[in-house]
């Protein structure tokens, strides 16, 4: 997924934002809510982690501004506000779960991927995929029985796929679910990943369509 962090304090960000990129998410972190602005401006994201102290203005505006706006993306709150009239405003103004700190990393990695798996309309984290049985919430999957290893970005980019079985994807819109803001991106590294994810899931996993991009097949035939 692509992940939007809006979080002032230095340590925390950095935390956060190396826990969510190990679990193979790309990850934007901003510390002001000027700069989430134009990133939501300029990038589609799944998920935003939304903290409501920043250094010019309130989280919690810009989530209300976001959704009078009509935008749907899902937003996990972080916050040290503990009470509970802050988490029923949080609710209400339209977040989908809301995280006090401190919290632990491991929580929050749960947390995302429990809204997640909300937002595409399946809240069982276990899936099957043909001939592939795929956790989403432990990151495994099995294939007709036996277990198969995937990398954290591997997992990502077959991730990716998930979200959108059948549908066809670019190579430009897969680049963008694995890789943030400044990464350094080699051009056939998409190629690279489509490959590894054939060996290891099946040769007609993934299906190339030439000058296009890449779709998930869906069916065990």
């Amino acid at each position: 997924m692509r992940i939007l962090l809006v979080e002032d304090t230095a340590g925390l960000g950095d935390a956060v934002r190396e826990q969510i990129a190990c679990d193979g998410h790309a990850v934007d972190w901003v510390q002001r809510l000027s700069h989430a602005e134009a990133a939501v401006r300029t990038t589609s994201y799944d998920l935003i982690l939304l903290d409501l102290m920043l250094p010019d203005g309130q989280g919690l505006d810009f989530l209300k501004t976001r959704r009078q706006a009509g935008d749907t993306t899902p937003v996990i709150i972080l916050t040290a506000r503990d009470q509970i009239s802050d988490r029923i405003a949080g609710l209400n103004a339209g977040a989908d779960d809301y995280l006090v700190k401190p919290f632990d990393l491991s929580e929050l990695s749960a947390r995302i991927a429990a809204v997640a798996r909300r937002y595409r309309g399946n809240p069982n984290p276990k899936i099957r995929i043909g001939h592939l049985e795929v956790d989403l919430s432990e990151h495994s999957v099995h294939r007709d029985g036996e277990l198969v290893e995937l990398t954290a970005r591997e997992w990502a980019l077959f991730e990716a796929f998930m979200q959108k079985p059948g549908m066809l994807l670019s190579k430009s819109q897969l680049e963008d679910q694995l890789y943030a803001f400044g990464d350094e991106i080699e051009s056939n590294t998409i190629e690279v990943y489509v490959s590894r994810l054939r060996k290891k899931l099946g040769r007609d996993a993934i299906e190339t369509v030439r000058g296009m991009g890449y779709r998930l097949h869906t069916s065990s035939t």
